[in-house]
């Protein structure tokens, strides 16, 4: 890729718009564009990166896995989004994985560049500080589910955070729902995803639609604990 196009790409992400055309040059020349297959990691939970990752497109999936490797899914990054922040920070270990949920193609900056640029930016520090505080906000949510709500509560929680708001009509989750993935994101078993989505179905509250998307009903939600 040649230097231009890495420019180009870095002034379309939300958190550089704001970077003068020398600080946008500076990381061009820093960054390298790379393409991750499905299933690769983009970074590794328990290991260091010493690098910003930014998904240009395709989708990726923070999960983390305990002593027993059993995984938990935290969240999904769409293109724009940015992650490895928080050990360039804190120079921390990974405490999460990201890989590849479709093939992505990712611009990886050099952490000493980033941090330049961080360093005599604000408008950059406050870009990444309100990206750090709306995943900490996210987190509080879903810790707040976990604790808190049954497994209808756990469930409900996650389709409304996965969907979105047309103009007009229900909330809808265009990309089809896995069983499995839902299951890992609020701690319980397939089988038991699966009752609770059919009565869901039942209830009205969601409807299965055309190429797999689904439909939600916010004023037919079921009252649950």
């Amino acid at each position: 890729m040649s230097l231009l196009s890495h420019l180009d790409l870095i002034r379309r992400i939300p958190i550089f718009s704001m970077l003068t055309e020398a600080e946008a040059a500076l990381l061009s020349q820093r960054a390298n564009k790379q393409r991750y297959k499905r299933g690769e990691n983009l970074l590794t939970q328990g290991e260091r990166s010493n690098a910003l990752f930014i998904v240009l497109t395709g989708k990726a999936r923070v999960v983390v896995k305990d002593q027993r490797q059993r995984e938990v899914i935290l969240s999904d990054l769409q293109p724009g989004e940015c992650v490895g922040e928080m050990s360039l920070i804190d120079n921390e270990p990974h405490s999460a994985s990201v890989r590849a949920d479709t093939v992505c193609d990712v611009l990886v900056l050099e952490s000493q560049a980033f941090a330049r640029c961080l360093a005599e930016n604000s408008s950059l520090s406050y870009g990444v500080m309100r990206g750090l505080v709306q995943r900490l906000r996210q987190a509080d949510r879903k810790i707040e589910s976990l604790a808190l709500s049954d497994v209808y509560g756990r469930v409900a929680t996650a389709l409304l955070d996965m969907a979105e708001t047309p103009a007009t009509g229900p909330m809808v989750i265009r990309d089809r729902v896995s069983r499995q993935d839902l299951a890992k994101m609020i701690g319980a078993s397939r089988e038991m995803v699966s009752r609770v989505m059919k009565d869901f179905e039942k209830s009205g509250f969601i409807k299965m639609g055309d190429q797999g998307c689904t439909w939600i009903r916010k004023d037919r939600m079921p009252a649950m604990a």
